[in-house]
């Protein structure tokens, strides 16, 4: 047999579980409606009438009988006179039983069309009362009801918690498309098959080939993963069901599970169709084992009722279930093997022509200066996701508005690039003029180093400005993408790193807490060094990875060491080498070139900022430059995901 999607038939599921008894209270319903048919039937006959008509005391009526300003008067058997004027303006009136025959001799003595009725309501007014009275048991009997169907047609169903909310999108879509997001080709093209596989069906079902599961979109925050399901929404035409992961789980108990199962079947109703689920770490949390702490009943109900639509012995056929979480360590197994989730899209960091792509998709609109290069811009912003870049670019708009201008210039990136990284700027004016020489010096000292280590990212500019909690700033650039870091870039980096506090050291004589920023970058590489990659002699090729990837920060510290007290120690021994030896290097090659340290330090104490390349012309070296792709080398698809340098921090500016 061949498989193939195809719309399966709309009757409901078998039959649901035994729902719970009714709640007790629902006895007293009846009491109630009883009351309140007593206090409107004793109380709606003495509301005032609201006909619209003229009262008149009985003096005023006989009044007007004398002056002939009475048309026709209508006597009831009650004491009531209702009638018109002679300009057609109702009255109504009481009159006294004593009247008799005196008031009707006066009434024919002035001509007035005289008639009787009996007192009696009409038929609407009859009606309306009835109706008024009945409809307390009407509204209180289809409470019972309700109240009697069970669990799905119980307080819960009648109040909607059970339904799940889903925003649908079937006629009207989103705008968006994937013309929209920009670079991502290869996610691009697996999200499009999927799509593709709902569309067009027959074209898959001749090579024997099933649709997908689910697909489940991982990743950083802020790389576009929602971006992609909008665009989903605005590509595809089938009905397509858009809900978050934490509008399942409420307080009511069973409430995420029942809204699973009716998501499902309004899908079914109109399948073939997509439903995505944002952030559904918040309901597919791993289980917990026979040794779990704590569990959560709610969720896990949730969830096993989740793996059930999705693979259970009912299967959604026709159905694409897309996903999208930033914490994939912590989803349940059960929830990503094939027939759930059959496809993991990685949406990692964009490389740098999909950073410059999204600067073109988010400068449109916008009026560059025709100084502006984006691919500069994109160099300059290494580990910036998605969101990072749209807001780099709003950045950059505020700023220029700020100078009360309509073109974004070169210094306007700069600024917001500055801004992102490390806060707002600050005049320099807030230090002290032996702690800018302080800083001078050990930002120098970062410079110099970089500048004299062949393998260590080029540098891009020096700034003795303060900014957010950084006294002053070496930023660092690299010339291309990397992938892979090897121990020479390792070690250059260490020497960097420590290169402010060795320009302290030699020019100073004493170290300072300016370097403490760098110690901890430093040690936390060194420790990576010789725990991870396997860079230590004394260690050898062993690795004590603290986690798996986890796009939330870095790893959870070990609870419990994997390695005996010796081989910490062991490591500790290590770290403490290398960071030893770094020390020693940038000491060398401070103290090898202090004329170009000195130099670069009065260059800062007047200009304050110093590019990069007077940094390089100060040394008398050549800047570097970035060499020509070469076409027989295929480098991997993003450097955010690969293994080997797994826990490398994106170049930042260096404090």
């Amino acid at each position: 047999m061949t498989k193939q999607a195809k719309p399966p038939p709309t009757p409901d599921r078998g039959a649901p579980s035994a729902p719970p008894p009714p709640p007790g209270w629902r006895h007293y319903l009846w009491l109630l409606a009883l009351v309140a048919f007593l206090v409107l039937f004793f109380v709606l006959p003495t509301a005032p009438s609201t006909r619209s008509s003229t009262t008149l005391t009985y003096s005023q009526f006989l009044s007007d009988v004398a002056r002939g300003r009475v048309h026709a008067v209508t006597l009831a058997t009650n004491g009531t006179a209702t009638g018109t004027l002679r300009g057609g303006e109702a009255f109504s009136t009481t009159v006294p039983g004593e009247a008799g025959q005196a008031l009707l001799d006066e009434l024919q003595r002035h001509k007035v069309e005289i008639s009787a009725s009996a007192s009696s309501a009409s038929f609407g007014t009859d009606v309306l009362s009835w109706i008024i009275l009945l409809l307390p048991f009407v509204v209180l009997g289809y409470l019972w009801w309700r109240l009697s169907r069970g669990a799905r047609s119980g307080l819960q169903g009648a109040l909607g918690v059970g339904r799940s909310g889903a925003k649908v999108f079937d006629a009207e879509r989103p705008s968006t498309t994937f013309t929209d997001v920009a670079g991502y080709e290869g996610p691009k093209l697996e999200i499009k098959e999927t799509v593709d596989f709902l569309q067009r069906p027959e074209r898959y079902a001749r090579a024997g080939a099933i649709a997908p599961r689910g697909v489940l979109m991982v990743g950083p925050p802020g790389t576009g993963k929602t971006l992609f399901a909008r665009a989903v929404a605005g590509e595809a035409r089938v009905p397509f069901f858009s809900v978050t992961g934490s509008s399942f789980v409420e307080l009511f108990v069973g409430v995420g599970a029942a809204r699973v199962r009716d998501l499902f079947q309004e899908a079914r109703k109109r399948a073939p169709a997509i439903i995505f689920i944002d952030e559904i770490d918040a309901i597919g949390q791993r289980r917990g084992g026979p040794g779990a702490v704590v569990s959560n009943d709610e969720r896990e109900q949730t969830l096993n009722q989740l793996l059930a639509e999705m693979d259970g012995f009912d299967p959604a056929i026709g159905i694409v279930v897309l996903a999208a979480t930033n914490r994939p360590e912590v989803l349940d197994p059960a929830l990503l093997r094939p027939g759930r989730f059959d496809r993991q899209v990685t949406i990692p960091l964009p490389t740098l022509p999909e950073r410059r792509a999204i600067l073109t998709l988010h400068c449109r609109g916008k009026q560059l200066d025709p100084a502006v290069e984006l691919d500069v811009v994109a160099r300059g912003t290494p580990g910036f996701s998605g969101a990072d870049l749209a807001n780099l670019v709003n950045e950059a708009a505020i700023a220029a508005a700020r100078a009360d201008r309509s073109v974004l210039r070169p210094d306007d990136f700069d600024t917001a690039r500055d801004r992102i990284l490390l806060g707002r700027r600050e005049g320099s004016n807030v230090l002290l003029p032996e702690e800018k020489w302080a800083v001078a010096i050990h930002e120098a000292g970062h410079a110099v180093v970089a500048a004299f280590s062949d393998h260590a990212d080029p540098v891009a500019k020096v700034t003795i400005l303060p900014a957010g909690q950084a006294l002053g700033v070496t930023e660092q650039l690299p010339l291309v993408e990397r992938h892979l870091f090897g121990e020479d870039y390792l070690g250059d980096s260490l020497a960097v790193s420590l290169g402010g506090r060795a320009a302290e050291l030699a020019v100073l004589g004493q170290g300072s807490t300016g370097a403490a920023n760098d110690l901890a970058r430093a040690t936390d590489l060194a420790t990576k060094m010789v725990r991870e990659f396997g860079l230590s002699p004394a260690i050898g090729p062993v690795s004590y990875p603290t986690g798996g990837t986890v796009y939330l920060g870095a790893g959870a510290p070990f609870s419990s060491r994997p390695f005996a007290e010796e081989t910490q120690a062991t490591i500790d021994a290590e770290v403490a080498r290398l960071l030893r030896e770094a020390e020693h290097r940038a000491l060398q090659v401070i103290d090898g070139h202090r004329d170009v340290l000195d130099a670069l330090v009065r260059r800062l104490l007047t200009d304050e900022t110093v590019d990069g390349s007077e940094v390089y012309a100060l040394a008398g070296r050549d800047e570097p430059q970035a060499e020509p792709a070469r076409r027989d080398v295929v480098a991997p698809a993003s450097s955010a995901d690969t293994d080997a340098p797994r826990g490398m921090p994106a170049p930042a500016p260096r404090p």
